[in-house]
C-alpha cells in the first residue's frame, strides 16, 4: 500500500499518512457495510484516493492531477487497485521502487538500510534501533532526516537506469539481508522467528534476481536465504525450544531449497571472484550438505571465512569465524579471538558475543568464567525462545 501511494505523492510522509488514514476508513466503513471482497485492493485504493485529495488541497501538483485520478466505483475497486492485487500485478515493482528510492547513494548507508527497514519492511522503530545498537529517539530522528533528505533532494521514486545500479546494488542487498536476519531471530518477543518478515526478504530477494541477471551477489544472496529458510522448522522443537545446529533434524530440511541455492552459488562462484553474500552461500551451504553435524567441513567453512574477512572486515563475521576456529584449533585458540573482539568494543551489547564466549569457556571447563558469560548474554536477549535457551545453558553449567 505504501509503495503504491508513494507513486502518486512523490512524498514518503505523506504517502504513510494517507495508508494510516486508510485503514482508519476502514474500522469505521467495515463495522457498518462488511468487508470488501478485496480488502487489499479496497485499502489502496482509499490511500491513493486520499493522497490525491490531499495533493489537491495543497495544489503542489496541479499539472500532475489529470494524469492522476482514477474513478473509484461503489465497491471500492478500480482498475488500478485492481492490478495491484492480482497476482501478476506490479507490486513488486513498486516495491522495489521504494527499496531502491531509498537506498540511493545521497543517503548515508545507515540511513539507506534504516529507511527502507521502516517504510518498505515494516520493521518497527525498537527494532531497528536495536539492530543498529543505538537509542529508539536516535533511529527515529535518522529515519526522519532521511526522508526530509529525499525530499529537499528530489530524489526520484524509481528504479535508477543501468548506469546507475552499482551504486546502489549493495545496499539494497543488504537491507534485503538485513530484514531476513530481522526475521530470522526476532530481537524480541515469543517467537523465535517473524515469518512475515523472512517471507517479505526472500520475495525481494527472488524479485531482484531476474531484474539483475548479471550481478553474481544478486545470487549469492538468494542462495543465503534459501538455506536458512530451508532449516527454518528444525530451528525450534514442538515446545519452542531453542535448538543448537548439532541438534537439529536434519532429515527434515528442505533438499529442494538447498538444491537451489546450490546451483545459485556453483553459478556466483564460476561468474569470478565472490562477494560477500556468495560467500556466506557458501558457508551456509556446506553446513546444509553435510550429512552430520559431526560431518561438517570445518577447514573448509575456516578458509571461506578467511577470504570473507578480507573482503567485508566486519566484526561480526570475525565472530562467526571464531567458531570455526574453534572446530579447527580449538575452543583456546577461538577463545583468544573473541576476547580480541570484546576489547575492540564494537561488538558491545551484541548478545551473540558473551554467548559465544560462554560456550568456548565452558569446553575449557572454566565453568565459573561461562556462567558468568552466560548472565551477560541473558541480559542483552529479550527474545524468550532465546532466554530460555541460555537460561538452560547456564542452569548446566557446573557450579
Amino acid at each position: 500500500m505504501l509503495a503504491a501511494t508513494v507513486r502518486v505523492t512523490r512524498d514518503l510522509d505523506a504517502a504513510e499518512e494517507a495508508v494510516q488514514d486508510a485503514y482508519v476508513q476502514a474500522l469505521t466503513r467495515w463495522a457498518r457495510d462488511g468487508v470488501p471482497a478485496k480488502p487489499a485492493a479496497w485499502l489502496t485504493t482509499v490511500a491513493r484516493r486520499t493522497a490525491l485529495n490531499n495533493l489537491r488541497r495543497q495544489r503542489t501538483l496541479q499539472a500532475k492531477l489529470p494524469l492522476l485520478v482514477m474513478d473509484v466505483d461503489d465497491g471500492g475497486r478500480d482498475s488500478v487497485a485492481a492490478a495491484v492485487l492480482d497476482d501478476a500485478a506490479p507490486i513488486p515493482d513498486d516495491r522495489l521502487r521504494l527499496v531502491f528510492t531509498c537506498c540511493h547513494p545521497a543517503l548515508s548507508r545507515e540511513a539507506q538500510v534504516a529507511l527502507t527497514l521502516r517504510l518498505v519492511c515494516g520493521v518497527s522503530t525498537p527494532d531497528i534501533a536495536h539492530a543498529f545498537l543505538v537509542t529508539e529517539p536516535t533511529m527515529a530522528a535518522r529515519i526522519t532526516r532521511a526522508k526530509k533528505k529525499i525530499a529537499s533532494a528530489r530524489i526520484p521514486y524509481a528504479v535508477p537506469a543501468a548506469a546507475d545500479l552499482p551504486a546502489r546494488v549493495d545496499a539494497v542487498l543488504t537491507v534485503i539481508h538485513l530484514l531476513y536476519a530481522t526475521g530470522h531471530t526476532a530481537h524480541s518477543g515469543e517467537n523465535l522467528v517473524r515469518d512475515e518478515l523472512t517471507g517479505r526478504a526472500l520475495d525481494l530477494a527472488r524479485m531482484l534476481r531476474p531484474l539483475l541477471p548479471s550481478e553474481p551477489e544478486t545470487a549469492g544472496l538468494l542462495a543465503l536465504l534459501l538455506v536458512h529458510q530451508a532449516r527454518r522448522a528444525t530451528r525450534t522443537d514442538a515446545d519452542g525450544r531453542l535448538l543448537r545446529l548439532e541438534e537439529q533434524d536434519r532429515s527434515a530440511w528442505d533438499r529442494a531449497l538447498i538444491a537451489e541455492a546450490d546451483r545459485l552459488v556453483v553459478g556466483a562462484l564460476r561468474a569470478g571472484p565472490p562477494g560477500r553474500f556468495t560467500l556466506q552461500a557458501a558457508i551456509a551451504a556446506l553446513h546444509a550438505e553435510a550429512p552430520s553435524y559431526a560431518e561438517t567441513d570445518w577447514p573448509q567453512i575456516l578458509t571461506l571465512y578467511d577470504e570473507l574477512l578480507r573482503r567485508w572486515h566486519s566484526p561480526v563475521v570475525a565472530l562467526n569465524r571464531a567458531v570455526a576456529v574453534s572446530m579447527v584449533d580449538g575452543p583456546a585458540a577461538a577463545l583468544a579471538e573473541v576476547e580480541a573482539l570484546e576489547r575492540d568494543g564494537r561488538l558491545a551489547g551484541y548478545r551473540y558475543l558473551p554467548a559465544t564466549k560462554a560456550d568456548l569457556l565452558s569446553r575449557l571447563g572454566r565453568h565459573a568464567e561461562a556462567a558468568a558469560a552466560y548472565r551477560a548474554a541473558l541480559a542483552l536477549s529479550d527474545n524468550a525462545a532465546e532466554q530460555e535457551f541460555l537460561q538452560d545453558r547456564l542452569s548446566r553449567t557446573p557450579r
